[in-house]
């Protein structure tokens, strides 16, 4: 059984949820002035929000809580903020991807509405409805079962976590790794889901790796050494 579960999302599932989502904000009767995203996962449902709704104002803010694929900090907290001047007095639907402990999205209202929005909702494609401190007033998917989703905007960011947990997890007693060794390693760790990755991706990541200095190829190139083992 994987240590993780892993769900891969589809453009098609993209565009489908964020249709579903406007079209249930459209039968509430309610019509935004402007769309915050929440960066980095709200931005594309966000714009195809917009899109569906007719839309023109869209801003951004950036809301930090998931440093590391799967991995949580204690408190969300927000980097980036918006122009806030462009939230007076507006009707504002804040947007993000997925609401899992729901700090990010509870963060950002809070932060519209202290902006001086006249009155700020919330929306996302998915809602883990099990997990989620905060319900949203708009979502598509409704989760049961928690799983960590792969979104097209974020495979090369994810599977390059993945393969960074695998080698540090393991680094204590293998320091020494084969590409295929870490392959079957990424099926064990994340199940039969996350091979429906191009391997292309997983060689991206072992890049993104070698550059970070965690690790860097063996002399005759067969192999990649965990750097400092």
């Amino acid at each position: 059984m994987a240590k993780v579960a892993v769900k891969l999302v589809s453009w098609d599932e993209i565009a489908d949820w964020a249709r579903d989502l406007s079209s249930k904000i459209l039968e509430s009767g309610w019509r935004p002035d402007v769309v915050m995203a929440i960066a980095r996962g709200g931005y594309v449902p966000a714009r195809l929000v917009c899109d569906n709704l007719g839309v023109m104002d869209l801003v951004s803010v950036q809301v930090v809580h998931w440093p590391s694929t799967a991995q949580a900090i204690e408190r969300a907290f927000i980097k980036h903020e918006a122009k806030v001047d462009s939230l007076a007095g507006k009707r504002v639907l804040v947007i993000d991807d997925i609401v899992d402990t729901g700090d990010s999205i509870s963060l950002a209202k809070e932060y519209a509405e202290k902006a001086g929005a006249g009155e700020v909702r919330s929306a996302a494609l998915q809602w883990i409805s099990t997990v989620a401190k905060f319900k949203p007033d708009y979502y598509s998917i409704n989760v049961t079962d928690w799983k960590w989703f792969v979104y097209p905007w974020n495979v090369t960011e994810d599977v390059t976590n993945f393969m960074k947990r695998i080698i540090m997890e393991e680094g204590a007693s293998k320091n020494r790794w084969g590409f295929t060794e870490l392959v079957s390693k990424m099926r064990e760790w994340y199940g039969d889901e996350i091979m429906k990755v191009p391997l292309s991706y997983i060689s991206k990541a072992l890049i993104n790796l070698e550059q970070m200095g965690l690790i860097e190829r063996s002399s005759n190139g067969a192999e990649y050494v965990v750097k400092g083992k």
